[in-house]
């Protein structure tokens, strides 16, 4: 079944009725659902679709081959293979010339470096032919750093060519309704935590089980089948999967300074640089620094994708639990008491995502979101908030409090944000107080809330309740 993503499919629908040539790129990490997509969008339109393999150009150029005959000649099967790339391209646009068509080459990068002419080729075939035609080309890719700078990057023969681009992202907190209905709003914050956005590893939850049995079945049992998949990711994405790893299990259990990282993994601060920036570029790390900051010496690096944070605080220490079986026992003792502390950066980017898609709830447009963190002039105490939004001047600044807790955030919550903020400097207009709760908030403070319009309680199950687009 097909779920979500309304807008991509918009924005496809929307280009393949423009009446001319449309020419778009599909791209994001591997899982994230970019060929279901395609192929939903396809159903019901006229597609040549080949996805590509790491192979040689000849059997590549073979399998495209048989992919163009079968949409446009299906009841041909003796008809020998294209001998050139040009000539298969050159087919097509004959065939579109009788024929609106899509044209989608899934997995593009393999192609293009098994035919390093590939990008020359159509480039030509676009100048000269395909773009006088009412066709749609679409070009697929699992990795981004070849996409952004192989395809998209001014040098590429491609540069210039496309019309749209669409950066496939994994489903928002906002969209886990759409997989899991029946769940509660704190259900869905763990399943959230557990295999963020990713639809292949949602399909691997089903709805009749408890969270704690999804999580059992697929991230932490014997034959689970999510058990291994940083390990394959990894080696499919990067030539030294190792060091990789040593990485993400160092920023995984709390290394978030670079100092930190490269003391854990043995390496000097410009080798390790070179790795995290290629884990950033795949949406797996993330760098952050205090916002209205410029002291790159705050840098703090963090495990940005969910279920490779998950997977690399649980998994690995309870290996020895999970391939004897006894992992059901043992999830009562070594995660469960755990979760509540694992949860509060995860409920951290649900209320920033509540926040960034929600401007007409807000006091202005917010066009810059993240933390803050430094030491107080008065007291020399380290603060942290949570939340940081600014609109376009800084004249304004919404801070906010996350507090994922079984017991309802009191006054002394607000307190202690108006002191954080107070640290920061009286640079601002005004400043408004969101505090977001998982169990909700003390009547003196909904009492407060209430007489004083600068302050803002938002609770999990408004956070559930807003079906964002």
């Amino acid at each position: 079944m097909f779920i979500g993503r309304e807008k991509e499919m918009e924005i496809l629908n929307r280009r393949y009725a423009s009446g001319k040539f449309e020419f778009l790129t599909i791209y994001g990490r591997r899982r994230v659902g970019k060929t279901a997509l395609i192929r939903e969008f396809c159903k019901d339109k006229k597609t040549i679709f080949f996805p590509a393999i790491e192979t040689d150009a000849r059997n590549n150029l073979d399998l495209l081959s048989m992919a163009i005959y079968a949409c446009t000649d299906p009841n041909s099967t003796a008809r020998p293979p294209f001998e050139r790339f040009y000539q298969a391209f050159d087919y097509i646009a004959e065939f579109a010339e009788k024929e609106k068509i899509v044209f989608v080459i899934d997995e593009f990068p393999y192609l293009a470096e098994s035919e390093r002419s590939l990008m020359s080729v159509l480039q030509q075939m676009i100048d000269h032919k395909f773009q006088n035609m009412d066709m749609m080309l679409i070009l697929c890719g699992s990795s981004m750093s070849f996409m952004e700078h192989q395809v998209h990057g001014y040098k590429s023969p491609l540069y210039g060519r496309r019309t749209g681009q669409i950066k496939l992202l994994p489903f928002r907190y906002s969209d886990m309704t759409k997989w899991f209905p029946s769940y509660t709003p704190e259900d869905l914050t763990l399943v959230y935590a557990a295999v963020g956005g990713i639809p292949t590893y949602l399909r691997e939850f089903s709805e009749g089980k408890t969270v704690r049995q999804n999580i059992l079945d697929a991230l932490m049992g014997s034959d689970a089948l999510l058990i291994e998949e940083p390990s394959n990711l990894l080696k499919q994405e990067m030539r030294e999967p190792k060091i990789y790893n040593a990485i993400i299990t160092a920023v995984a259990v709390g290394r978030t300074k670079l100092s930190e990282i490269s003391a854990a993994v043995g390496m000097d601060t410009g080798s390790v640089t070179k790795y995290i920036d290629n884990l950033i570029s795949i949406g797996i790390i993330k760098k952050e620094v205090p916002l209205l900051s410029e002291n790159k010496k705050k840098t703090v690096y963090l495990v940005a994708d969910n279920f490779f944070r998950f997977w690399y605080r649980f998994v690995p220490p309870n290996m020895g639990p999970i391939l004897s079986g006894r992992m059901p026992e043992a999830f009562d003792v070594a995660v469960a008491p755990r979760l509540p502390e694992f949860m509060g950066l995860v409920f951290e980017d649900i209320c920033k995502e509540f926040l960034m898609y929600n401007d007409h709830c807000n006091p202005f447009i917010i066009t810059r979101i993240g933390q803050w963190w430094g030491g107080d002039p008065v007291t020399k105490e380290q603060r942290q908030i949570d939340l940081v939004a600014l609109p376009h001047d800084d004249r304004e600044v919404i801070v906010g409090s996350c507090k994922y807790r079984n017991e309802p955030a009191s006054l002394s919550a607000l307190d202690r944000l108006k002191e954080d903020a107070e640290a920061m400097g009286g640079r601002f207009k005004r400043t408004y107080y969101y505090i977001f709760s998982k169990s909700g908030f003390s009547s003196s403070l909904i009492d407060m809330a209430r007489s004083d319009g600068q302050i803002r309680l938002i609770s999990l199950d408004e956070l559930y309740g807003r079906h964002l687009s």
